[in-house]
C-alpha cells in the first residue's frame, strides 16, 4: 500500500485518530476504512480488544506503525488510528439543513457536527472559506458524528441555494430586524435551513434579505453566544417542535 502522509485537505483519505474514533469509524463506515494503525503500546484493554476483534471480523488490515502514528497525529500518545477514505453525498432536498457560513475553528465545527447528529440535522452545508470537515481534529471533536452526516462544501450561499430545493430559510443574526427565536418557533416551516455565520463576524447584513432572520434572546451581560452554543440552541429549538 502507498505510504501515508500527514493529513492535508487534498488527500482522498483522512484519519480517525485515537482508539474510540477508530472504533467509531469501523462501526459506522466500515466500507471506507482501508486499514487501521496501532502502536506497540496499545495494550490489551477492552477498547484494544474491541478494535482488533472488529478489524478481524471485517477483514480490515491492521498495521503496527509507531512512527507513522507519531507523524500523522503529531503526538506521542496516539495509540490507534483508522485510515478512512473520504466519501461525498449530496444533501437531501427534502430534509432540514444546517448551513454554516465560513466557520473557521475546527473544534467549534466538530462540536456543531456532534450536536447536529443529536438533533437530527443530518445535512450540513459549509460555505467556503471554512474549516475542513474531514480534518482529523474536526473528526475527533465530533466524536465520530461526522461519519453519520451528509456534509457538502459550497463556494457561496447562492451555490447552496441552487441545490437545496424549496425551503424556508432562517439566518441567525444579531439585528433589530431579526425576530426572537421564541416567536419564530410556533410559525416555523419545514423543510428549512438554519443559517449561522463565522465565529467572529457572524452573518453579513445581506442575510437580512434572505428568509426570516432570527435572534436568540439573551441578557445584555454578553454581546453574543459562542457559535457552537448558538447552533445547538437553534437546532434544539426547531427540532423539538418538528
Amino acid at each position: 500500500m502507498p505510504p501515508l502522509e500527514p493529513y492535508k485537505r487534498h488527500l482522498p483519505y483522512t484519519y480517525a485518530l485515537g482508539l474510540y474514533p477508530a472504533i467509531q469509524a469501523l462501526e459506522l463506515v466500515p466500507s471506507l476504512v482501508s486499514r487501521v494503525l496501532v502502536h506497540s503500546k496499545l495494550g490489551t484493554g477492552e477498547g484494544a480488544r474491541t478494535l482488533l476483534d472488529t478489524c478481524a471480523r471485517l477483514d480490515i488490515r491492521v498495521e503496527q506503525a509507531d512512527r507513522v502514528l507519531r507523524r500523522v497525529s503529531g503526538k506521542d500518545n496516539c495509540f490507534a488510528a483508522a485510515v478512512v477514505n473520504k466519501a461525498f453525498q449530496p444533501l437531501d432536498p427534502a430534509k432540514n439543513h444546517l448551513v454554516l457560513v465560513n466557520p473557521m475553528d475546527a473544534g467549534n465545527l466538530g462540536t456543531i457536527l456532534r450536536s447536529a447528529l443529536g438533533f437530527s440535522y443530518l445535512d450540513i452545508a459549509l460555505i467556503t472559506p471554512c474549516a475542513d470537515a474531514f480534518d482529523p481534529s474536526v473528526m475527533r471533536a465530533s466524536m465520530g458524528a461526522a461519519f453519520s452526516l451528509r456534509i457538502v462544501e459550497f463556494d457561496s450561499f447562492e451555490a447552496y441555494q441552487a441545490q437545496a430545493g424549496p425551503r424556508a430559510v432562517y439566518p441567525f443574526m444579531l439585528s433589530d430586524r431579526a425576530k426572537p427565536l421564541s416567536a419564530i418557533i410556533p410559525q416555523k416551516n419545514s423543510p428549512h435551513s438554519l443559517v449561522f455565520g463565522n465565529e467572529g463576524s457572524g452573518l453579513p447584513d445581506a442575510f437580512l434579505q434572505v428568509g426570516q432572520p432570527v435572534m436568540i434572546e439573551q441578557s445584555s451581560a454578553i454581546d453574543s453566544l459562542n457559535l457552537a452554543v448558538s447552533a445547538a440552541i437553534g437546532m434544539y429549538s426547531f427540532s423539538i417542535n418538528d
